[in-house]
């Protein structure tokens, strides 16, 4: 019981713990490696996750790697997990699943063979991974529907960009149509799947402004949509339109210096993967009997079902501050 009093604690630290509590455990042995197996690893938002697994690796003296698809590509993702758990004796492994039905069996796979496995940003709640570690995305659907009522004052068309595979996105939508309920004047018109390929926001604006359809909103669940929206307003010079939007893609910051784009509710993945590594470095230096248990119904579990990072709103008020200040923590890197 102590042990499992003492993991906990130094988890909640958030690696803090490790040189005054010593956390248990031995050394860190350089052959150490933590994967971050992710999708679309060229984007800005999971470059911000790679510096957050960096700092840790180096902070705790082990290897680190971020492999997956440079597009999205499920399938891809899952073949990259599945190459780390075969060639590459991974110590730990960050996942966010873009597919959660598709890499659950490849996660089960993982704590099978006693690696322990934790989801972050996007979540697989029906494998066996031991904790998610990210955004409260309902509630963050929630704040963002909050953005376009007020906005449209009651009353309007809203269209939605998304990827409805990816669970993280449907618990943001879920957070819209619950605040939407308080506004029956207010109506998803559409819910567009942009396929991993934010132009086809680009295209479809184009297309509702050439035919003038009826949409005064439009709101991104995922990152890069509303930048190719804001894009399209640009171009034909509208403003008036409400864009609300996700995270901190530097188009979408621009959108919002501009007026194209109203707010955007920025997640933390530099800290989910900062985070995440040192749990699993905990878990990997205090290992529980059994990683295959249920934790998630297991009232003595040794960590929680999930850990929220936390949100941002980002508008016209707090924009210039926000990159002065991401300016300054680069340099300091």
């Amino acid at each position: 019981m102590a042990r499992t009093k003492l993991l906990i604690l130094c988890i909640l630290a958030g690696g803090l713990a490790l040189p005054l509590l010593n956390c248990g455990g031995s050394a860190h042995d350089p052959s150490e490696v933590y994967y971050l197996v992710t999708i679309h690893t060229k984007i800005p938002y999971w470059q911000a996750a790679a510096a957050g697994l960096e700092q840790a690796g180096r902070q705790l003296k082990v290897r680190w790697e971020m492999v997956g698809p440079e597009d999205y590509d499920p399938q891809g993702q899952k073949q990259a997990f599945q190459k780390v758990l075969s060639q590459h004796k991974p110590t730990g492994i960050l996942v966010s699943p873009a597919d959660p039905d598709l890499m659950t069996p490849v996660i089960d796979a993982a704590i099978a063979q006693g690696v322990p496995v934790i989801t972050f940003d996007s979540d697989a709640p029906a494998s066996k991974r031991l904790m998610f570690i990210g955004t409260d995305n309902y509630g963050a659907g929630q704040m963002a529907a909050k953005i376009v009522a007020r906005e449209l004052q009651g009353k309007g068309n809203v269209l939605i960009f998304t990827m409805p595979n990816q669970a993280n996105l449907r618990e943001r939508l879920h957070g819209y149509e619950q605040v939407f309920r308080a506004y029956p004047a207010i109506k998803i018109v559409e819910v567009v799947d942009i396929k991993g390929d934010p132009t086809i926001a680009f295209d479809k604006v184009s297309d509702i402004l050439a035919k003038n359809t009826p949409v005064d909103a439009f709101a991104c669940l995922e990152a890069q949509s509303c930048a190719e929206v804001a894009e399209v307003l640009s171009r034909k010079q509208i403003k008036g339109k409400t864009v609300v939007s996700m995270d901190t893609d530097p188009r979408t910051l621009d959108g919002i210096q501009k007026g194209y784009i109203v707010a955007t509710i920025a997640q933390k993945p530099f800290t989910m993967a900062y985070f995440g590594t040192l749990v699993l470095d905990q878990l990997h230096h205090n290992l529980p009997p059994s990683l295959g248990a249920n934790w998630a119904q297991d009232t003595r579990a040794p960590v929680p079902s999930s850990i929220d990072t936390g949100t941002t709103l980002i508008d016209k008020s707090n924009v210039d501050k926000f990159l002065q200040a991401a300016s300054g923590a680069q340099k300091g890197n």
